[in-house]
């Protein structure tokens, strides 16, 4: 067996397996939301309500992908443009941002370590976990219909949410050694938006190139 079999149409659509990475991300996402249980009780006690929304970003991001995947189990006719308008946004959105929080996890947990700070399980967890959805992402993307529009109103979307956390401060609690870099850490971000939003082109560029083929 090739260790191509890996990323293979054959294993990434079979659908026992399909049904496995939405029950993981399924129990990633219920898992994620809690983990900023903490977060969303401060921002509801001392935001707007309406600033919630912003608050929890990675489980969001897992939220949106394990509904990608509904969508390969079960694909809207190619007639029914109301559910595939609607596929290609939840697609892109979940692109973008496992790639955008996937890569922005990881670096700030090795930032922590940079800085002195020991990673322990809990780091060495996200790390892993956060890794994984930037590869979801990236893997996946070929087997999605989103095109550039999608793609481009994703982007509005993440430098708003950038914009709205770093103004009001509502961006995800740092390891204490991080804080007081905080307008590098928001410069970063606002940074892997652009990046997410320019690979996910290129990833789209090379899928139709390889369709052409």
């Amino acid at each position: 067996m090739s260790i191509s079999w890996l990323w293979s149409r054959a294993l990434l659509l079979n659908r026992s397996f399909l049904w496995l990475l939405f029950t993981v991300n399924a129990a990633g996402t219920v898992y994620g939301y809690m983990w900023y249980g903490d977060q969303l009780a401060e921002t509801a006690a001392n935001h707007p309500l309406w600033r919630l929304v912003f608050v929890p970003d990675s489980p969001t991001a897992s939220l949106f992908f394990t509904l990608s995947l509904l969508f390969l189990l079960y694909p809207p006719g190619r007639d029914n443009r109301p559910m595939n308008l609607l596929r290609s946004f939840v697609e892109a959105f979940a692109v973008l941002t496992l790639i955008k929080y996937g890569v922005w996890a990881v670096g700030i947990n090795f930032a922590q370590q940079a800085q002195g700070s020991p990673l322990d399980w809990q780091n060495w967890m996200l790390i892993v976990s956060h890794a994984s959805m930037a590869v979801e992402g990236l893997l996946y993307v070929r087997f999605m219909i989103f095109g550039r529009t999608a793609a481009c109103v994703i982007l509005g979307w993440l430098l708003l949410n950038d914009a709205v956390d770093y103004t009001y401060d509502v961006y995800p609690w740092l390891p204490r050694v991080l804080e007081p870099y905080v307008p590098t850490v928001r410069n970063l971000t606002i940074l892997l938006s652009l990046i997410s939003f320019f690979v996910s082109l290129l990833a789209l560029s090379l899928v139709k190139r390889e369709r052409k083929v």
